[in-house]
């Protein structure tokens, strides 16, 4: 290794240590111990990311998700669409949703009007913070219940662990009848 190779090596760890440095001065006036705990093995690098993102997350307004659309996203209600029309609609929904870094899981047990629904109705007017993170989404589980989810969605093993901590009966393990392909999935 030359010299110019370890003084640069220094100056980006010197750089590292000051984005650090600002990153939990910023980061002070919402600190408590959960940074601590979380921060402990990681590098410097991978802390500073870590530490941009809450403070991300932190300063990041709350609003309903068709607010985070310029214009405001709105859905025409479910009943007033025929099924060729709200499927079309779901579609380029789904993708706006995904231009966000929404992304749906667990949607395959839907039909095209029952997720549109979901959409309509939870999704849409829901506050969520709307945190800009690279590579970060927010992520909407579409199953409101545990039996759907052992049914259609859970790994063998998860069915176990599951079986063997409630000590019941489960649903048989079924194949959705939906499958779709969607953004980020």
């Amino acid at each position: 290794m030359d010299m110019r190779e370890t003084r640069r090596q220094t100056i980006d760890e010197v750089e590292l240590m000051l984005a650090n440095a600002r990153l939990r001065d910023e980061l002070e006036p919402y600190r408590d111990e959960s940074i601590e705990s979380s921060i402990n093995r990681m590098s410097l690098q991978a802390e500073n990311e870590y530490l941009a993102s809450m403070l991300a997350w932190e300063r990041a307004p709350a609003l309903p998700i068709s607010d985070w659309f310029s214009p405001p996203l709105h859905l025409l209600p479910p009943d007033a669409l025929g099924d060729s029309q709200l499927s079309h609609r779901l579609k380029k929904t789904i993708q706006k949703l995904y231009s966000k870094n929404i992304v749906l899981r667990c949607t395959d047990h839907l039909c095209d009007r029952e997720l549109y629904t979901i959409i309509y109705r939870d999704i849409l007017p829901c506050c969520e913070k709307k945190v800009d993170v690279p590579g970060k989404a927010l992520e909407w589980m579409c199953v409101e219940d545990t039996e759907t989810w052992l049914r259609f969605y859970a790994t063998p093993v998860e069915r176990r662990r599951y079986q063997e901590e409630f000590d019941c009966e489960l649903p048989p393990s079924e194949t959705p009848k939906h499958s779709r392909q969607l953004p980020g999935n």
